[in-house]
């Protein structure tokens, strides 16, 4: 993709519905086109600049899920869908099927990190749920803890609890999407940890077609989860990790106020961040990308 394309994409036939922050979507009609572009953002601001091939790895590793599990629960895929003119956009786009998502997303926890440890100083519990004491940081939880939260169109998302997710989408189907979220994670961390790589946490997003539950949007990838390096592991402080982990350090050395317009990267970084993309591919793989 052009580097003037990182920033924005058009494509002419299809009407642009949504642009999101690494996302551009497309209306085809009966479906969706999905291009996943390489920008990059950080502290909700998109950077000028983005991390070559970061859209091609995150749509593969989604492919490479969605392949994993689709016996499991069907997805919104729709193989060989991409007009025959659009091919050069094969390696980072997705045909879906336009499914209507749920009003929540589908958290699971394996390790306290992040916004959970944060909670978990302050009063010992992740999303309200109570942990044993004496936990360190980026420990790994005795079971995969199932945390939703609402969507947000603006702003962040809020956490909430099983119960507040039950009277938002239902009984049964909030029970579904749990036992699958955990399902999934738990078959998915077990298989990536063989790979050299810890899956610590990851956000799943469900829809329904045609009276059907279906898995949507990106699947266990580096930006919906966090990936950190078997070999480099070590409970007790933060992670190193495969996704921004560079931007973000870089960035906190800068006297930016986190407000756009942001900060270019130097090129040595951006070099470093797309060889660690690439690689969590591959190890996941077995394959080059």
């Amino acid at each position: 993709m052009p580097d003037n394309e990182l920033l924005e994409l058009e494509i002419p036939q299809f009407e642009k519905v949504k642009s999101g922050k690494v996302r551009e979507v497309f209306d085809m009609g009966e479906s969706y086109l999905f291009v996943a572009s390489d920008r990059v953002s950080a502290f909700d601001v998109v950077l000028p600049n983005g991390i070559p091939r970061k859209g091609e790895v995150l749509t593969q590793i989604s492919h490479f899920w969605f392949d994993r599990f689709e016996n499991d629960i069907p997805n919104h895929r729709i193989k060989d869908g991409l007009p025959e003119d659009l091919a050069h956009l094969a390696p980072r786009s997705m045909v879906v099927k336009k499914a209507k998502p749920l009003a929540i997303e589908c958290i699971v926890r394996g390790y306290i990190t992040g916004s959970g440890w944060k909670e978990y100083l302050k009063q010992g519990t992740v999303c309200d749920i109570p942990l044993p004491e004496g936990l360190l940081e980026s420990a790994e939880l005795e079971e995969p803890l199932f945390t939703p939260s609402t969507k947000a169109d603006e702003g962040h998302d809020e956490n909430i609890s099983f119960e507040k997710a039950v009277d938002i989408v239902g009984q049964e189907t909030a029970e579904k999407v749990r036992d699958l979220s955990l399902k999934i994670y738990t078959e998915a961390r077990n298989y990536a940890r063989e790979r050299g790589i810890i899956i610590a946490d990851t956000k799943f997003e469900f829809g329904e077609l045609d009276g059907e539950l279906i898995l949507i949007d990106e699947v266990l990838t580096p930006d919906s989860s966090r990936f950190w390096p078997l070999d480099e592991y070590e409970p007790g402080r933060g992670q190193f990790s495969f996704d921004k982990q560079y931007v973000r350090d870089y960035l906190e050395t800068l006297d930016w106020d986190k407000t756009p317009p942001g900060p270019a990267l130097p090129a040595d970084l951006v070099e470093r961040s797309q060889a660690r993309y690439l690689e969590a591919y591959e190890r996941l793989t077995g394959q080059a990308l």
